[in-house]
């Protein structure tokens, strides 16, 4: 069934024709030559009356279901992250029963889970001196840590406002890192993802915040499990693990580079923490499992997976990079995880109708969707509502 698309360039239609058969089989079981975690998005209620700047409702039954897709394959669920649309629709309250449940669930079937810790509960608008923000920290911390998941402590806007320096944020992760129970992972995001988190460690100079981040792990080698680099520098995350402390290790959050960086080199590789690893987890696990082999030929054959996605990922994740949300949650769509396309705070316009047709294509022609024609006829649907002729 040919499908007719509209172009990112303006012009106009051009016919498509979709995938016959999905991938073969992906495989099950665990991933031994690399942690890896998939961050995963969230299903919106699409019945639910509520304003877009309201609470946030989810279906509860869909989101689940997908924590449990992606551990049936073996990786990791990293909780109520930037890709759950934290700080973008999800506030803390639903945050937190996010947290509960998907620590339940992780629990019951023995799934790797680790969930966001920030200070969202303190508002986009309202002025917060240090102390405030570590008690939001310690308040979200405490409640990853009765849910049996390993704590992620995510990068703070109120931090990012209040911070006069590097001292800060010395202070304030110092004083959590000794309260942390387990060891954490540190997660740097920046500002493409988040401008409100421009000049973070205490300055807009990567090379100067890198010796603040560093200072921080080195003060307490024992409390960090890894840090998550997301800045889209393959060079300075590189740079960065070799700097890191014997048992400290790095995950990726580079969607842009992630198969160099999880192969990696003669004197190490990163783990991953990745939100394009929701769309392409099975995929990303059959690639893993792959480079488990061992030698060059594991490391050639999970390249020869993975190094296709890039195209598609670089996509989902183009300026502004803050809404690669819409992608993710579209493709959930097509591959049948859900039976909408509706997002938390009405997120689903936040990209166009080209970008999304440009996304089907790229997923299309990888084989993601288990089902391509009902992946195919939602997309006929969508262009429908959009009224573009077929």
């Amino acid at each position: 069934m040919t499908l007719f698309l509209p172009q990112r360039d303006g012009a106009g239609l051009r016919a498509y024709e979709p995938r016959a058969e999905p991938r073969g089989p992906a495989g099950t079981g665990p991933l031994t030559s690399r942690t890896v975690f998939s961050a995963a998005h969230v299903v919106a209620d699409p019945c639910a009356d509520v304003a877009p700047d309201g609470p946030a409702a989810l279906d509860w039954d869909a989101t689940l279901a997908f924590r449990h897709h992606l551990w049936s394959h073996g990786l990791g669920v990293a909780e109520a992250m930037d890709t759950a649309q934290r700080g973008m629709g999800l506030d803390w309250a639903g945050a937190a029963e996010l947290i509960r449940r998907s620590g339940a669930e992780a629990k019951a079937v023995g799934g790797r889970i680790a969930c966001g810790v920030g200070t969202d509960q303190l508002g986009p608008d309202a002025p917060a001196d240090l102390a405030a923000i570590r008690r939001a920290y310690e308040e979200q911390l405490a409640v990853v840590e009765e849910s049996g998941a390993q704590a992620i402590l995510m990068a703070s806007r109120a931090l990012a406002a209040a911070a006069s320096g590097p001292e800060d944020y010395l202070e304030v992760y110092g004083h959590l890192l000794r309260q942390a129970a387990e060891p954490v992972i540190l997660h740097w995001l920046g500002p493409m993802f988040d401008p409100a988190l421009d000049g973070y460690w205490g300055s807009a100079d990567l090379d100067a915040a890198t010796e603040t981040f560093l200072e921080v792990i080195a003060a307490h080698p024992d409390k960090v499990d890894g840090i998550k680099i997301s800045l889209l520098d393959a060079r300075r995350e590189v740079e960065l693990r070799r700097r890191l402390p014997a048992g400290v290790r790095c995950y990726t959050g580079d969607d842009f580079h992630y198969p160099e960086l999880i192969a990696g080199d003669e004197q190490g590789f990163s783990h991953a923490l990745l939100g394009i690893f929701d769309p392409l987890g099975p995929l990303a696990a059959q690639a893993v499992r792959v480079l488990d082999t061992g030698g060059t030929q594991g490391i050639e054959g999970f390249r020869t997976l993975l190094d296709p996605t890039v195209a598609l990922s670089r996509h989902l994740f183009e300026s502004p990079t803050r809404f690669y949300k819409t992608g993710v949650v579209f493709l959930a769509w097509l591959a049948g995880h859900q039976d909408h396309f509706a997002m938390v705070g009405g997120l689903q316009s936040a990209r166009s109708l080209p970008h999304l047709a440009h996304a089907y294509r790229h997923a299309d022609g990888l084989g993601l969707f288990p089902d391509p024609s009902l992946a195919e006829a939602r997309m006929r649907s969508l262009l429908t509502v959009y009224g573009v002729p077929q």
